[in-house]
């Protein structure tokens, strides 16, 4: 070969882009094979024991994911109840195989906040549990085969399927609700949701507040900042809808100041804008506490934020989905909105034009956070994971 055709073919290699990753539980092949690894005939005795063994098998992580927060928060509830808690990573994307396990750990407690019990990359150190839950559909496959557990549970924040479009994942997220596993879900909606469409054993906990951060902070409040939680990676959030809304709204009200949160990047709008990006908890109540009206579009099930914020005394424009319905009321403490951007503005606009109605929500909304305590959201989860010890769960079907 000559010379300028081996340098040709250097060119041509070097060109060639990386291959595409296509990624899987690893764990979901041999589950589809050879079916869940049995449980251990112990759920039954154990189901009232003081001190629980409890694996939690979570998914991959990035600084700002609500889902990771409310796991550590519930870790640390549960671990203050008396339980051995540990976490295992599945991370079936490879967004930590570079890192080492300290170097997760050591990520996981600056994003989340740290748990006492350990975080492990992986499962060579697996011994049992007993109870072992999974926190995502990518984590039920490892769950249904890691061997030694009483019982299972699933942890379930939100109706995954709806994440995806017509795809392998919206299939598999389906799938998982139909492995036999006790579902815990984050809201009665949802408990709704899991058992009616897929007959799973549910029960039910409300999303806490973290009181000593999320309250009323007495400052004075603006009457021209509207917030508008902006995570754009989080499909189900409706950032689109919010960023119409907010246009239609700047034509309306172009001395209003509007600001954007909860996305690490810059977001271009047709209006002008300040971007807080990824805001941690002190300063983001500090804001909630001088704003005027929030802003938060939840599809399915609520995130923390709007709870968050009626903590803080903020009123909150979200949509008239039936999850908010049956989590707050038709008329309960947020002023919800059609699925349009008209309607999401004037939904803000009834707000500024009425101190007394923004007053009347404030005070509503404060009452019902009041009501949300992370403490609580603990013993609802512990309730739920002792009935899946007590019900001697099945052992799952692929």
């Amino acid at each position: 070969m000559s010379a300028l055709r081996r340098a040709v073919r250097r060119l041509l290699v070097r060109a060639s882009p990386p291959p595409l990753t296509v990624s899987a539980p690893r764990s979901l092949l041999d589950v589809l094979r050879d079916g869940a690894t049995p449980l251990t005939d112990e759920g039954p005795s154990r189901a009232q024991a003081d001190r629980l063994r409890l694996g939690l098998v979570i998914p991959s992580f990035r600084r700002g994911s609500g889902g990771h927060a409310t796991i550590a928060t519930l870790v640390r509830g549960l671990e203050r109840r008396g339980h051995a808690c540990s976490l295992w990573l599945e991370d079936h994307e490879g967004r930590h195989a570079t890192e080492t396990e300290t170097t997760t750990a050591r990520l996981f407690a600056e994003f989340f906040g740290p748990v006492a019990g350990p975080l492990h990359a992986g499962f060579k150190e697996w011994t049992g549990a007993d109870v072992i839950v999974a926190t995502g559909w990518q984590t039920v496959p490892s769950v249904l085969r890691l061997p030694g557990a009483a019982a299972r549970a699933y942890l379930v924040q939100d109706h995954e399927p709806e994440f995806y479009g017509t795809s392998a994942e919206h299939e598999w997220a389906t799938w998982s609700y139909g492995q036999g596993l006790h579902a815990i879900a984050a809201s009665a909606w949802l408990a709704q949701v899991i058992h009616d469409r897929y007959g799973a054993p549910v029960s039910a906990f409300d999303l806490g507040v973290d009181h000593s951060i999320y309250r009323p902070l007495g400052v004075p409040r603006r009457d021209d900042l509207i917030l508008l939680y902006a995570r754009a990676v989080t499909a189900r959030r409706a950032v689109p809808l919010g960023v119409l809304a907010l246009a239609e709204l700047h034509l309306r009200r172009p001395g209003l100041e509007l600001a954007l949160f909860g996305e690490a990047r810059p977001i271009a709008t047709p209006f002008p804008h300040r971007m807080l990006g990824v805001v941690d908890p002190a300063r983001l109540a500090a804001t909630y506490g001088e704003a005027t009206v929030g802003v938060v579009l939840s599809m399915t099930n609520p995130s923390l934020v709007p709870t968050e914020m009626l903590a803080c005394g903020l009123p909150v424009v979200d949509l008239a989905s039936d999850s908010m319905i049956s989590s707050f009321g038709r008329n309960g403490p947020l002023e919800l909105a059609p699925f349009d951007p008209m309607g999401v503005a004037d939904a803000v606009e009834r707000l500024l034009d009425d101190p007394q109605l923004r007053a009347t929500r404030s005070a509503h909304g404060i009452a019902l956070a009041a009501e949300r305590r992370w403490d609580r959201a603990a013993e609802q989860v512990e309730t739920g994971l002792r009935a899946a010890l007590a019900a001697g769960e099945v052992s799952g079907r692929a």
